[in-house]
């Protein structure tokens, strides 16, 4: 008896934790270039799309693109890449915030690209 409770005890966990980590079922993932150079971009890169939808993001240091996970039914890719040029950093369509970039600090402060519009 001790036995059959402690296996339902273990599937009960393995579900929960299968839920938990599962993407939305309209969940997007999208990969798209954004300037900045360090780990401090990484958080501000990462902390401007911390928004209901978000499943995950990541942003790579070295090859500039960040992968974004979303559930589709709460926001899309172009809110998404507002947000990120509302913190000053250029992403292929949007130039980064000019009084944002200009308040990063010095180390995040990369050479800015000028065919990106303003969102």
């Amino acid at each position: 008896m001790k036995t059959l409770r402690n296996l339902i005890i273990i599937c009960s966990l393995i579900i929960f934790i299968a839920a938990c980590n599962s993407a939305p079922q309209n969940s997007k993932t999208e990969i798209f270039k954004v300037w900045g150079n360090c780990g401090m971009c990484k958080k501000t890169i990462e902390g401007s799309i911390v928004m209901p939808g978000i499943v995950q993001a990541n942003w790579n240091e070295d090859t500039k693109l960040i992968e974004v996970v979303y559930d589709s039914t709460k926001t899309n890719l172009d809110e998404l890449k507002q947000s990120i040029a509302g913190v000053g950093y250029d992403t292929e369509e949007y130039a980064g915030n000019d009084e944002a970039y200009a308040n990063l600090p010095g180390c995040c402060q990369y050479e800015r690209r000028s065919q990106a519009s303003k969102p």
